[in-house]
């Protein structure tokens, strides 16, 4: 059984791309590993003699495919009674490189500078077969985007072996340019031809373009109504000589009308939860979706299926005042793609909710939105909503209080009573991940704008307005190595109003900014970064002194947020030396910090550092991801008040309560598990 396999001298290409190569493969760790192989588990691989004789022919017309003409391929072989030890040692030798690059029959059709940078072979790269294959083939997609459907590109080079030089030519042929002619739909049934023509990018009289036949097929299945949809030419000849239109055929096959969909699931924050949803498609007209969704979290925790799991299961949840009672979101959305134009879609629904933030509050609200995204196909889609709810917002009295100098009954009782909210959202977005549960390359850019006033039928208690950017980018290194980062900034401006007499910029808890946790700043848990209020009770007001410090044994803590906020992330993934397809490992830093500004616009003071490591394990639902930080800084700094256990009255106790941080390293650790990068 082959237990040992190692490729040493190759500096140009990766142990892994070679492993691909040949046919000699290692066994798995389970069935080579000397403490766990007694169980039987695990692929085994044995030793194949002559495979192994043609590997080293597949090494070296692999490397000579690659550039490397000189290249020598020495092996060898330790044998056990039950086991084999393969090593490959490779003197690569210099590589045939690129000294001239030829483009030829593209003047006056595509800028030849850009089209050299887009493609994968340059002067002075290795002269890579498979690279010299790619980049005629680039030069065929640039061309059959601009016009020239029946493009040849037709290649050659010529290679000085002892030089170790070569020059490479490839000559463009366009074929005739072409416009979009007849439009044929073929398998529709129950659908409207006109509906599959309205989600097409293609119209009939324009530049051909081979890129909108792929958006086109993407854009068919969006639609929801098709089980397969496939765009391409109608002929794969050209047309005879004066003929200046290209078919085009849609072949579908339609899919079912109604959908039921339900799932459930576990969260720190969330307990035991559970979804589902029913959809109907070509409701009220053939492009359109009709949703019904129900969302239910906090099952176990929370009334009334409180099965007081948040003394084991749930225990995170076990000193969160806003988990005594279900979560629920129960919404009905009208979809319809191709609204008004084919680039733009439009969607409205009314939903009721009721949703909690962890130790922070709890809002529930029923309401309608409608919106509109403009250029929802293109790379920035410009999203445009309206939204309009009436619902109370609850929270302890020492969040509300914290904004005020003077917090009586009757302003608490106002702050609770239900309100208006009305707003209008902008938001706008370029996304160029590869994969959205993993990237590894491309990044994204985001933008995010919301204006709430009476002028849009909001009470005076909602007006102000919230910003927030986020830039975020995958640069790949190595074989699959991935260095990530992010930024991420917002700021609040409320207007100032007079609440019970009391000049204000009064921010409501559910539109404040709040930070830490899995996907925030690594260092703190959920919510725990930035402004804090904490509370005592007159029942019990002892404490103790440790090293210094005084610590209340019964004190609460609460999240006020702030009304700016900035986050910025540097993180890099690797793959494991053992199971490096299902496991990586990761070293991050993240820098971030919550504000409670007062004049300015924004400050950077108090920004905090946590850096940690974390392990990725790759299953189908995204990668799960254990990650552990270090917060080696004090608690953050508040307000400590003292609540009246007969009366419920706060007052100021202590202008500013502050723990020090845990004496010993170990427990300034701070555990964090989610699903799905952290960005």
């Amino acid at each position: 059984m082959v237990r040992g396999l190692n490729f040493v001298g190759n500096r140009s290409i990766d142990g892994y791309t070679l492993s691909t190569v040949i046919a000699t493969s290692k066994s798995s760790f389970f069935a080579t590993a000397l403490w766990v192989r007694w169980i039987g588990l695990g692929a085994k691989r044995y030793f194949d003699e002559l495979e192994f004789r043609r590997d080293v022919v597949r090494l070296i017309l692999f490397y000579r495919q690659s550039g490397f003409m000189r290249v020598v391929v020495d092996t060898s072989v330790r044998r056990t009674t039950r086991d084999v030890f393969v090593t490959f040692r490779i003197h690569e030798g210099e590589p045939v490189l690129v000294t001239r690059l030829d483009v030829e029959g593209v003047t006056g059709i595509v800028d030849e500078r850009p089209l050299r940078r887009a493609m994968p072979l340059h002067v002075g790269d290795p002269f890579d077969r498979f690279l010299f294959q790619a980049s005629a083939d680039t030069v065929a997609a640039w061309l059959r985007n601009r016009g020239f459907p029946y493009v040849q590109v037709l290649r050659n080079f010529d290679s000085d072996a002892g030089a170790l030089t070569a020059e490479v030519r490839y000559e463009a042929v366009p074929g005739p340019h072409m416009r979009v002619g007849e439009i044929v739909v073929q398998g529709v049934e129950r659908v409207d031809t006109a509906t599959v023509l309205r989600t097409l990018s293609v119209r009939s009289g324009e530049q051909y373009r081979e890129d909108q036949l792929y958006r086109s097929q993407r854009d068919l299945y969006g639609v929801g109504l098709f089980r397969s949809a496939t765009v391409a030419l109608l002929d794969t000849v050209p047309p005879p000589a004066g003929d200046s239109t290209v078919g085009v055929l849609v072949r579908v096959a339609e899919g079912p009308r109604h959908r039921i969909r339900f799932g459930g699931g576990y969260g720190t924050q969330d307990c035991f939860r559970f979804h589902s949803g029913w959809s109907t498609m070509g409701f009220l007209g053939q492009s359109r979706v009709l949703d019904l969704s129900v969302r239910i979290t906090k099952i176990g925790v929370g009334w009334p299926f409180d099965a007081g799991l948040d003394d084991d299961v749930c225990r995170p949840l076990e000193h969160d005042a806003q988990s005594d009672t279900l979560n629920y979101n129960v919404g009905l959305t009208l979809f319809q793609s191709a609204f008004v134009s084919p680039k733009h879609t439009a969607s409205g629904g009314a939903f009721a909710e009721r949703r909690s933030e962890f130790k922070t509050y709890t809002r529930t609200q029923i309401g309608a939105n409608v919106g509109m995204t403009f250029n929802a196909r293109r790379k920035v889609p410009v999203g445009v909503v309206y939204g309009y709810s009436v619902g109370r917002t609850d929270a302890t009295d020492a969040i509300f209080c914290s904004v005020f100098s003077v917090c009586d009954d009757s302003t608490l009782q106002f702050l609770r009573n239900p309100h208006r909210f009305a707003s209008l959202t902008l938001t706008a977005a370029l996304r160029t991940e590869d994969f959205a549960l993993d990237p590894t390359r491309g990044g994204h850019v985001g933008i995010t704008l919301l204006h709430s006033s009476r002028l849009l039928g909001s009470d005076p208690l909602y007006e102000f307005n919230r910003g927030e950017i986020e830039v975020a980018r995958y640069i790949p290194f190595g074989r699959r190595g991935v260095f990530a980062w992010r930024v991420h900034s917002g700021a609040l401006l409320p207007a100032r109003i007079t609440l019970r007499g009391d000049s204000t910029r009064f921010v409501p808890p559910e539109q404040r900014f709040y930070a830490g946790g899995p996907n925030s700043v690594r260092g703190y848990q959920a919510n725990e970064l930035g402004p804090r209020v904490y509370v005592i009770n007159t029942l019990d007001t002892s404490f103790t002194i440790v090293n210094g410090d005084t610590v209340y044994n019964a004190v609460n803590t609460a999240s006020t947020g702030g009304n700016s906020i900035f986050l910025a992330n540097a993180e890099i993934r690797v793959p494991a030396p053992l199971w490096p397809d299902r496991l990586r490992l990761a070293a991050f830093v993240d820098v971030g910090q919550v504000y409670q500004r007062q004049n300015e616009i924004f400050t950077f003071r108090s920004m905090r550092v946590t850096p940690g490591a974390g392990v990725r394990i790759t299953t189908p639902l995204g990668p799960v991801r254990v990650d552990v930080a270090y917060n080696g800084y004090d608690q953050e700094s508040g307000k400590l008040k003292l609540q009246n256990d007969s009366t419920g009255v706060l007052k100021d106790y202590r202008p500013n309560y502050q723990r020090k941080r845990p004496a010993t390293f170990f427990r300034r650790l701070v555990l964090q598990l989610a699903i799905g990068q952290a960005f």
